[in-house]
């Protein structure tokens, strides 16, 4: 960790284990390991009447071997790590056999693999611009979500415009009328091992999976917009929020509509969560009256029990856990709340700066547990 606090999470995780570690029971052999789910002996802290050698040995015989519990992660920490290592390996081993001619399916050459999915992908996204103007024309007075849903084409024209102008350029040159430059290259590359096209990614949203999973989950993207052109005056009733590139915008909108409804001030409002008793979003024929359903998240690091309707522990082995349907509506941002855990919002596994919004979720045990376990809502769990 280096003692880097780079971000105001960072600035929370220092000051939970402060808080768990710096007090009074720390000179009265406190258990060490921060909020276990099972209530077991793990590492207490040595007798303060100890001497040095006596504290050494305490430290050499108590503590054996390396543990996610340490930290206060769960077990499926140490899972999730070897998963990503082995995967890691596994892709350098593809990286360094990428340059062999015939190291495709049944001997197969890397060109005839990566023309066979440049001719697939034209195929089906050759028709998959839409026209936003005909869409406008259907919309009196846009909205705020109107807004949201053209800015979602918008950006899905200029990821398909990317896609097709690319690959169209890579056939030429699989045909002989154009000479293979080094991003075209690249790009067969890229189809030849399944990974997204770097020229893609630049347009498309943050995301880790592989060529075909990425395009399969394309697939449900356009769906949703599609539905939507087709009837524009109506948001959908229940919103796959994980399907947006911008999802943060879709929440701003909940936000504006209550301001605009209530005459309320845009930044003196946050985003509240409601998670509903219902998984699928066709169990939901009409609108919530005050803000959004949406679906598609996950959680990381924990599991939401439904009889509860709150936080619990993660079973054993199970790395994610899918949320029900949840109402996104607005609250004043001056209104605490006890028993929460404000869980922050990724749009992919590895985190980093995708980060979308804090949903306040319910929770019997202390938010600290959660935030020490790294409890997050994934919006795409997928890795390859």
């Amino acid at each position: 960790y280096g003692g880097h606090i780079v971000n105001d999470f960072d600035r929370l995780v220092c000051q939970e284990y402060l808080r768990f570690y710096m007090k009074d029971e720390l000179l009265d052999e406190m258990d060490m390991y921060p909020y276990p789910d099972v209530k077991l002996q793990y590492f207490a802290a040595p007798q303060t009447s100890d001497s040095f050698d006596k504290v050494l040995q305490h430290v050499e015989q108590t503590m054996q071997g390396d543990s996610p519990l340490a930290f206060g992660f769960h077990p499926n920490a140490e899972i999730g790590f070897r998963t990503d290592q082995s995967e890691q390996l596994c892709l350098s081993i593809l990286d360094l056999g990428a340059g062999d001619e015939a190291s495709g399916e049944e001997g197969a050459s890397k060109q005839t693999v990566a023309e066979s999915a440049l001719q697939d992908i034209l195929e089906n996204h050759r028709d998959a611009i839409f026209d936003i103007d005909a869409v406008l024309s259907l919309l009196d007075e846009p909205g705020p979500y109107h807004t949201v849903f053209l800015q979602e084409c918008e950006l899905m024209n200029a990821l398909i415009e990317t896609m097709l102008a690319t690959l169209e350029e890579l056939d030429l040159g699989f045909k002989g009328e154009l000479t293979m430059g080094d991003h075209m290259e690249r790009l067969q590359d890229a189809l030849f091992l399944d990974r997204v096209p770097g020229a893609w990614s630049k347009v498309a949203y943050p995301s880790i999976r592989g060529l075909t999973t990425w395009l399969a989950n394309l697939k449900g993207r356009l769906e949703q917009l599609r539905e939507w052109t087709q009837g524009p005056t109506d948001i959908p009733v229940v919103t796959w929020l994980s399907g947006l590139f911008n999802p943060t915008s879709f929440l701003t909108a909940v936000m504006q509509t209550t301001a605009q409804a209530q005459s309320l001030e845009l930044d003196k409002l946050r985003v509240a969560t409601e998670v509903t008793k219902r998984m699928e979003p066709s169990e939901f024929s009409a609108h919530s009256r005050d803000g959004a359903y949406v679906y598609g998240l996950s959680l990381e690091g924990a599991r939401w029990d439904m009889q509860g309707a709150m936080l619990a522990p993660s079973a054993a082995g199970e790395m994610t856990c899918l949320m029900p349907v949840i109402n996104c509506k607005a609250a004043p941002a001056d209104k605490t709340e006890s028993n929460i855990y404000e869980c922050p919002c990724y749009k992919h596994l590895r985190r980093g700066p995708t980060y979308v919004f804090s949903a306040p979720l319910k929770t019997k045990a202390p938010a600290a547990k959660w935030v020490l376990a790294g409890t997050a809502l994934i919006m795409d769990v997928a890795s390859k």
